[in-house]
């Protein structure tokens, strides 16, 4: 597995968070406080590498809008704290899986043994399909 870039600095400068309220379940708590985070990262705007930015815009993913701004609502902590750290490690992920390059295939081919094998095999089974014919009594 290889990476393109081993260190993406994130800058917090870049990242807007916003407090909201939770939904679900939560008690009395639920009505009066707003624990969950709304994070919103402008992917144009930021200090990642360009090749970085143009991939994050290629994902196929729904927090990515048009407009190039990475939306993420967590609230599945209870604490304000939890979340923001939640929607964080997202958005780093998130990044990652855009800086990451699979390795580059190199097809193969089948050794000649491999190939005596398989066919081997296959006159085999194709023998005892032929034994499973009609028996003549004569």
């Amino acid at each position: 597995m290889s990476v393109r870039f081993p260190q993406i600095l994130l800058l917090e400068e870049e990242v807007e968070f916003f407090a909201i309220r939770a939904q679900g379940a939560g008690g009395q708590n639920v009505n009066k406080v707003s624990n969950a985070i709304h994070l919103r990262f402008d992917i144009a705007a930021s200090s990642l590498p360009e090749e970085i930015k143009r991939q994050l815009m290629l994902l196929r993913d729904q927090r990515v809008s048009a407009d190039g701004v990475v939306v993420i609502k967590a609230q599945s902590h209870r604490s304000l704290e939890r979340n923001r750290v939640d929607a964080m490690t997202r958005l780093r992920e998130l990044i990652a899986r855009a800086a990451h390059v699979p390795e580059v295939r190199r097809p193969t081919r089948p050794t000649r043994g491999s190939q005596m094998k398989r066919i081997d095999s296959k006159v085999r089974r194709g023998l005892v399909k032929v034994l499973r014919g009609r028996v003549d009594t004569e």
